[in-house]
């Protein structure tokens, strides 16, 4: 008997899988969560709704990371910016494993819109 209620099928996990990775290559400077985002939103459309949460996840990392991104800068200029920038990555390296720890288990994410790691 499988732990996992959902039956998943591999295939559906590899897009979802992809967008992980793109967003953890992104880090190095390669412009790759882009790609990362814009396969989310075309690949939530026909996804089962267990990976439409990896999506929404996905989707709410990007756009989150941007803003957090923004205000770092900005609060550079009192110097605590750095320290923002810090936390922002952590934030974005750990929701992103989560994420495909998730995944690999064919489960949903419990709550993709949350702001929280």
């Amino acid at each position: 008997m499988s732990d996992n209620p959902i039956s998943v099928n591999p295939k559906e996990k590899g897009n979802a899988n992809l967008i992980y990775i793109l967003y953890l290559v992104s880090i190095i400077g390669l412009p790759t969560s882009i790609i990362g985002v814009i396969m989310a939103y075309l690949g939530k459309d026909d996804a089962p709704e267990w990976l439409v949460s990896h999506y929404n996840n996905q989707i709410n990392i990007f756009w989150k990371s941007i803003l957090y991104a923004l205000i770092s800068v900005v609060l550079m200029v009192v110097v605590i910016g750095i320290l923002t920038a810090l936390v922002t990555l952590v934030w974005y390296i750990v929701r992103t494993v989560k994420g495909m720890q998730a995944l690999s288990k064919g489960e949903p994410i419990a709550n993709p819109g949350s702001w929280a790691f």
